[in-house]
């Protein structure tokens, strides 16, 4: 698995993302009210620190990773949608909570899927950790490569 490259101004930069190969990945909300598939590979595999996806979760990191837009298909349900930054829009299960989507106005040819939403969320473990600066205090490190910032575009 290539490691994430730092580029001249200290920020990171997402590595290529990597062919899949293996089953379709499918997922959904607790209560079963909404169902997803995404079929293409997915990339950007991460956990994040920041504070938002933290509130909008309720845990201390969200485990999160992108597939392009059209490679990703709600199956069963309607997703309610919330604008979680100005650029930002989340989505989540209205009637159980389980956080589903993000898509950011910056990235508009992705999607990204929390991981734990996943029928089987060991098939897309996390690559790296983001917003680590944010991080709570008694999250101890995984080993995983670690910035203190997010993501920049290639």
């Amino acid at each position: 698995m290539p490691e994430p490259r730092l580029p001249p101004t200290g920020r990171w930069a997402w590595p290529n993302r990597l062919e899949r190969k293996g089953p379709m990945l499918t997922g959904g909300c607790f209560c079963g009210a909404i169902r997803y598939e995404a079929d293409g590979a997915p990339f950007r595999e991460h956990n994040c620190h920041c504070s938002i996806c933290r509130r909008t979760s309720g845990a201390p990191f969200l485990s999160m990773f992108s597939v392009r837009s059209i490679e990703f298909h709600v199956m069963k349900g309607q997703p309610t949608r919330f604008n979680s930054t100005a650029k930002s829009v989340r989505s989540f299960c209205s009637r159980c909570g389980t956080p589903l989507t993000g898509e950011h106005a910056d990235f508009p040819e992705e999607i990204g899927i929390t991981t734990a939403s996943l029928d089987n969320p060991n098939l897309i473990p996390p690559r790296v950790n983001i917003h680590t600066g944010s991080r709570l205090e008694w999250v101890v490190p995984d080993g995983l490569p670690e910035y203190r910032e997010g993501p920049r575009q290639e």
